[in-house]
């Protein structure tokens, strides 16, 4: 294997980690007489502005790291094989591997070697080579290293389309306990630089058609899960106030990976906590989409998601005062509220409702998901009845799932066909 070969290994699996992108997630191996293999890492995918879905070259520069954190793979304490990158060897994969239609951008991340500062400039040599001198015009997506200074944070941003610095753990007296060499304002300074270059470029591109654009795809970042005790209530107030004030385009939720289960300060767990995370992404795109605020979802009350339901149906249950909702009068932000109904679905039925009254077989045709939504609406002919009617202590019941039951317990009396010797 060559030594480029190994390195990719090396670096491609440890950047796995790393969900600012999403991983393809399939681990196929070649038994010897097949074509190829998947893996897990190497290869993920992320969302241009204009929703293309592109393939990304995911790797790290290096995994040696001077930090320790507690969470992660790469931190200084662990022995795993170390390798590092030349500036020349990525943008030589980047251009191979694009020219034969292998990728159609780069991801790329690092552990910190020597000093903020010095990371970010080898990150930064990557993407002006390939843009200056290979006049490449793929996808870049560079991790900014917090602690980074302002002057190359700027300098990063005309070359990448994407930024994102993680944020990591939801509360700073956590972070600081997981990760002692990390503090908030070491995260959060290059995040309003980037924020505050993004709205300069907007104003600039107004006024001159030439402006240089500077990160154009905006900027993510990434909270993990279930590492600390933070709530939900905690992750989402942390989340929504990053899109509201610095304009991210995307907070990703980690399930925690127990790598390091010899670390006192981490939890004991078996598996990360995946229904968590799930419940997490449908929370954010609650607020991004449905228009609710933090507080409808989780709140001092309820400061965490419930596991068995999905937040909407949640939210529904612990408002029946809302419901049910008249399809044919409600406005769009109401008829949004109701389990089953989506941004699409919802757009249709203000539509079609100029034209006369809709009926439940049209809500259907419109996509409606009408075994959830039937509780929470009324139309023309529908006869169900609605939450108040059933209670709302009785519904969570409806929507869990029916345990499956085994052929022993439906015939328990069912005699066995094997003999005694």
């Amino acid at each position: 294997m060559s030594n480029v070969l190994k390195k990719l290994e090396i670096l491609a699996g440890a950047a796995k980690y790393d969900v600012s992108c999403a991983s393809s997630g399939s681990n196929r191996s070649n038994s010897g007489k097949g074509l190829g293999n998947a893996s897990p890492w190497g290869i993920c995918h992320s969302f241009t502005e204009d929703g293309r879905c592109v393939s990304l070259l995911k790797i790290m520069f290096t995994n040696y790291c001077m930090y320790d954190c507690a969470y992660c793979l790469n931190r200084r304490s662990n022995d795993v094989p170390r390798t590092a990158f030349t500036v020349k060897e990525i943008v030589d994969l980047t251009i191979e591997f694009y020219r034969r239609n292998y990728i159609e951008g780069l991801f790329l991340s690092s552990g910190v070697v020597k000093s903020p500062d010095h990371t970010m400039s080898l990150l930064i040599r990557v993407a002006k080579e390939l843009r200056t001198n290979h006049r490449y015009n793929g996808y870049i997506h560079l991790k900014s290293i917090p602690g980074a200074s302002t002057e190359l944070i700027r300098e990063a941003g005309l070359y990448a389309d994407r930024l994102s610095v993680n944020i990591e753990i939801p509360s700073e007296p956590n972070l600081k306990m997981l990760a002692p060499e990390k503090d908030y304002r070491s995260i959060l300074t290059p995040m309003n630089s980037i924020h505050q270059g993004i709205l300069v470029s907007k104003e600039d591109t107004r006024k001159f058609r030439s402006a240089p654009k500077f990160v154009p795809a905006g900027q993510s970042t990434q909270l993990i899960v279930g590492a600390t005790p933070d709530t939900d209530n905690q992750i989402l107030t942390l989340a929504s106030g990053l899109y509201n004030h610095q304009d991210l385009k995307r907070v990703y939720y980690s399930g925690y990976i127990p790598i390091n289960t010899n670390d006192s300060r981490l939890p004991v767990l078996s598996t990360p906590p995946l229904v968590r995370e799930n419940r997490l992404y449908q929370s954010d795109w609650l607020m991004r989409f449905y228009f609710f605020r933090v507080d409808e979802i989780v709140n001092d009350r309820h400061p965490n998601l419930d596991l068995d339901i999905d937040p909407k149906l949640s939210y529904a249950i612990r408002n029946p005062w809302m419901f049910p909702v008249d399809v044919n009068k409600a406005p769009y932000e109401l008829i949004l509220r109701v389990p089953g109904i989506g941004v699409r679905s919802a757009k249709l039925i203000l539509t079609s409702r100029r034209y006369g009254r809709i009926s439940s077989y049209q809500l259907q045709k419109m996509g409606v998901v009408m075994k959830r939504a039937k509780y929470f609406i009324t139309c023309n002919e529908l006869g169900s009845s609605t939450i108040n009617e059933i209670k709302p202590e009785n519904m969570k019941q409806l929507f869990m799932p029916k345990k499956e039951i085994k052929k022993k317990d439906k015939h328990p009396g069912q005699l066995s066909f094997v003999f005694p010797d």
